[in-house]
């Protein structure tokens, strides 16, 4: 059988296929280069699962064996929480008999009492080592290294406070994430250290712990019988099913390091280059020269003398070489030349012209994936402007706020809470109603605010001027201006009226008087 024909006799020949272009997702070009990168989709938590410890060790050295990493975390906790976050109670004490004066007088004790506590490492620590911006510095390093804070709360009995001379029971373990195991059991409910329940709640933590030098597995409860929170678990989640966090540094991985064997290649080349940028030039023939100088001789007559006297004029020169010295080290010495002999020193061409861009384009990648400025990550403002480093600016504020608002701030939260729920219990802060009353309504009496550092500016007096007119034009509050230089507006308040009373009582000019105020206050006669 020899194929198909047509009814003429001829061979029937399929006609060739024609590329038509369709509008669809994942169209490919000529080059397949779509094609060439497979994608399989997969749940994201169970991607976390797998990479969780691999990318945990990575974000651990790059941090500890890069300073430019290690910056960038500084300045992430720089950034975030300065040198510590102010707490501003707001709580809501609607319909628990308290008049505007009470609610002051309330809020004002609670801040009175929370920094001693908060800043005294014996009290908040349960180690006794860490003060509470301490132990939140620590989370937000955690947070950038595992993608996650973990910790467990304790509470110290009467006879353990007098053991250690402190007041408060309410004490904060913090817990290293890669502490929380990776055990999963479907059976159980339990996803790497997490246990559910069946509406998908965290209900158990399951912590790897060592106990007189045994190692153990310990499952710890979420909340107590009461509610309050008994482990800490804060994570960023990617996806809704997602249950621990992963370090934010993972999707930068491969563009740090190929950074840094750009740098490493690009300064091994620029070494060699230097160490080998002298040359020799001579006149000195070949090993080509040589074998012509002996064709000469074997054809006999003006041949053989010429190459007799080329031959001795060679060996005088190397002679005369041989007795000079080129030495490059430590001590780099020329003491003379051979005839026709020239030494030149060669510059350098490494770096490239394209080094730099590409390395820029690399560390503007790292910047963005840690959430800080490229300036702040490289130090380089070599063509920054105001415009730019305001731009720049006014871009990653709302990334610090964000990170302030969902890694920072529910650390000190739940802390807050435990501590103010024991503060009214054991009676040092009063409530109306006692203690059955807070508890019924502790989730609106804890509501409160978390200040951070102010907002970067690149021109003080301009972003003063242009908060100025804010306020003129009524977009604008105190609150709302206040919180972005990083101060409670409260306690501004209560500064600036303790100064205005103390120049007035002083029979001084109060710099907060009212413009048609008289400049002293009224002396009263008998």
């Amino acid at each position: 059988m020899t194929g198909l024909i047509n009814t003429n006799g001829t061979p029937l020949v399929a006609s060739p296929a024609v590329n038509r272009t369709t509008a669809r997702y994942l169209r490919d070009t000529k080059s397949g280069a779509i094609a060439s990168r497979v994608a399989p989709l997969t749940n994201s938590r169970d991607d976390i699962r797998r990479a969780w410890s691999r990318s945990a060790g990575l974000a651990m050295d790059l941090i500890q064996n890069s300073g430019r990493i290690k910056g960038a975390c500084d300045q992430v906790i720089a950034d975030t929480v300065g040198v510590g976050l102010t707490l501003t109670p707001a709580p809501d004490l609607t319909g628990l008999s308290y008049s505007e004066e009470e609610k002051a007088e309330f809020i004002r004790l609670v801040k009175r009492r929370w920094k001693p506590f908060w800043h005294d490492k014996k009290e908040c620590d349960m180690r006794g080592k860490l003060s509470g911006p301490q132990m939140i510095d620590i989370g937000l390093r955690w947070d950038i290294a595992f993608g996650e804070v973990t910790g467990v709360f304790d509470f110290f009995d009467d006879a353990t406070r007098r053991r250690y001379g402190i007041s408060t029971g309410t004490k904060l373990c913090l817990v290293p994430p890669q502490k929380l195991v990776q055990d999963t059991s479907s059976f159980e409910g339990l996803f790497q250290g997490v246990r559910h329940d069946d509406n998908g709640r965290p209900i158990q933590y399951r912590f790897d712990t060592s106990l007189d030098g045994i190692s153990a597995k310990r499952d710890y409860a979420a909340f107590d019988a009461d509610g309050r929170p008994i482990t800490m678990h804060i994570y960023d989640p990617m996806d809704a099913t997602d249950v621990r966090g992963i370090s934010k540094l993972a999707p930068a991985f491969r563009k740090h390091i190929q950074a840094e064997m750009l740098g490493d290649a690009t300064l091994q080349m620029a070494l060699l280059q230097t160490v080998f940028a002298i040359t020799l030039t001579s006149e000195t023939p070949s090993a080509d020269a040589y074998e012509a100088l002996e064709v000469l001789k074997d054809q006999g007559g003006e041949g053989v003398e010429y190459g007799k006297e080329y031959l001795g004029y060679l060996a005088g020169s190397l002679d005369a070489a041989a007795e000079s010295r080129i030495s490059v080290g430590a001590d780099p010495q020329v003491s003379h030349l051979g005839p026709g002999q020239k030494l030149g020193f060669e510059t350098a061409n490494i770096p490239g012209s394209d080094y730099l861009p590409f390395s820029d384009s690399l560390d503007r990648e790292m910047a963005r994936t840690i959430g800080v400025t490229f300036g702040g990550f490289t130090g380089n403002y070599e063509k920054a402007t105001y415009a730019s480093v305001r731009m720049e600016n006014s871009s990653i504020w709302p990334v610090v706020t964000r990170r302030r608002e969902r890694s920072a701030a529910p650390m000190c939260q739940m802390v807050y809470e435990n501590w103010l729920d024991e503060e009214v219990g054991e009676g040092r802060i009063p409530f109306k109603g006692g203690y059955s009353a807070f508890r019924a309504n502790r989730s609106r009496v804890c509501i409160a605010g978390w200040q951070g550092p102010p907002k970067p500016t690149a021109d003080d007096l301009k972003s003063a001027k242009a908060s100025t007119e804010r306020m003129r034009n009524g977009t604008s509050s105190i609150s709302i201006e206040t919180g972005d230089l990083g101060v409670d507006n409260d306690a501004l308040f209560e500064e600036r009226l303790r100064d205005h009373k103390r120049h007035l009582d002083a029979g001084m000019q109060s710099p907060y008087a009212a413009k048609d105020a008289p400049a002293v206050a009224p002396q009263v006669t008998k």
